[in-house]
């Protein structure tokens, strides 16, 4: 029995693999015949897709069971990334896993409609590097001790194969997408022993590389923080359409939200806060009641929705339910600033509420522009918080009815900026600019503008 499941297993893996192939070689195929029979669309915005060996990219998910301190992340492979449907008759909602960004990217990037087969014709060329997944044979796997290898193979080749495309810019021209924070692979090269992370962004060899992360340092010019994957990827307007018209309707019943973990250290510290000062608010109803009118009309002030361990990472029913109930979705930094629950709660309509600018403002400026902040969201520093006693329900409560609407209407808007639509989707969606369409423009905006600065130097 032991026998047949295996060779079933394998021979589904391989028909998966060879319709991922044979889907991006058509793709490829039709997009070039489409520039070459409307160039004058593309201007300043042709891309070269470089051929890398599969060993870069395709190959990395034959291995996705191989990592067990990481978890198997085989079932998220389905839909060229998406995963799967979180129930059969589903149109939008998929079980997506942030790392497979990566290949959600690429997959997308084949139907990018000013692609060229020409590299020195392109305005930029993109490398479908699996940069998070090939970490991870550094991070959970055998190559530990070897982290500061991560990214030497990839320049290697593209010194060695056809270098010309690459000496043309000096790589300036280049970019790839990371489904990991810039952290993950900024150990610096000389560490012995080495420490948690890979070394890509440290190589010197890739300076010039344009890198779209989930999140960014501070100070690097060669990293951009695009959205996380959330799991809405909707493949028409109409259904678009239709969750903004449920998320506009949904009845918000709770003033404030915390969907995540932590926060049960003896160590103060945001989480901390934020738990203690909701089951404050949940036990003592009639002082509540007193200070905020009987709720303000919300029938709680607060919930947490716990996610500990990761189990709500797949399961957005679980944690889409309370959002659409939510006036205000708690977003505080954990091991890093960023939350994928920050574009989850942009896509139940709830508020976001953050406790520091490296959470979103600072980061995701292509996608929330920052000087719109106080348009969508409200930020509380978290300092005030925990070391000064500011009560973040004070905070909220105080947000007249008529400015809260005003938040949420614009927090709707934000919607189709954050999401990933669908691969294969309708003209009709595609005319509205997804996560995607803007990562790519904006690129090729920065992509100019090192050029330029580099020939002036």
């Amino acid at each position: 029995m032991a026998c047949k499941c295996t060779f079933f297993i394998t021979t589904l893996l391989f028909v998966f693999f060879f319709s991922i192939r044979l889907v991006l070689c058509q793709k490829i195929s039709n997009n070039l015949d489409q520039l070459d029979s409307n160039p004058s669309d593309c201007s300043n915005r042709r891309i070269h897709i470089r051929r890398l060996p599969s060993r870069f990219n395709l190959d990395l998910l034959t291995n996705c069971s191989e990592y067990p301190l990481y978890g198997d992340f085989c079932p998220y492979l389905a839909n060229h990334g998406l995963g799967q449907k979180t129930h059969i008759r589903s149109q939008s909602w998929y079980r997506t896993d942030p790392l497979m960004l990566e290949l959600v990217f690429h997959r997308r990037m084949l139907e990018y409609p000013c692609l060229t087969s020409d590299p020195y014709a392109a305005d930029a060329i993109y490398l479908p590097y699996y940069a998070a997944i090939d970490a991870l044979r550094y991070l959970y796997g055998p190559d530990y001790n070897s982290s500061a290898d991560h990214g030497l193979e990839l320049y290697d080749f593209l010194q060695d194969d056809a270098p010309g495309v690459w000496n043309r810019h000096m790589g300036h021209d280049h970019f790839l997408v990371m489904a990991r924070p810039a952290w993950d692979f900024s150990q610096p090269l000389g560490n012995d022993p080495p420490v948690w992370g890979t070394s890509f962004l440290e190589l010197p060899e890739l300076f010039n590389v344009t890198a779209l992360t989930v999140e960014s340092r501070a100070w690097p010019w060669q990293e951009h923080s695009v959205p996380y994957t959330t799991s809405f990827h909707p493949p028409n307007l109409s259904l678009l359409e239709a969750w903004l018209q449920r998320v506009r309707r949904s009845k918000r019943n709770n003033l404030m939200l915390f969907v995540g973990g932590g926060g049960v250290s003896a160590t103060p510290n945001i989480r901390r806060s934020i738990r203690d000062e909701c089951d404050n608010s949940s036990s003592n109803n009639s002082t509540s009641n007193n200070e905020y009118g009987f709720y303000g009309g919300y029938s709680k002030l607060c919930e947490i929705e716990d996610c500990s361990n990761g189990i709500c990472e797949h399961d957005p029913i679980r944690f889409m339910k309370p959002m659409l109930q939510a006036s205000f979705c708690l977003q505080p930094p954990g091991d890093t600033p960023t939350r994928r629950s920050t574009f989850d709660s942009i896509l139940a309509g709830c508020i976001p509420v953050f406790f520091e600018d490296q959470s979103a403002k600072t980061q995701y400026g292509w996608h929330l522009p920052e000087d719109q902040y106080e348009e969508f969201s409200v930020s509380i520093p978290k300092e005030e918080v925990v070391f000064k006693g500011l009560r973040i329900l004070d905070v909220l409560s105080s947000i007249s009815r008529a400015k809260v609407r005003r938040l949420r209407e614009n927090v709707v808007d934000l919607i189709p900026r954050v999401m990933y639509r669908k691969h294969g989707s309708s003209l009709g969606l595609r005319a509205k600019k997804d996560a995607f369409d803007i990562a790519v423009e904006s690129t090729l905006q920065r992509i100019k503008s090192r050029i330029q600065e580099a020939s002036d130097q």
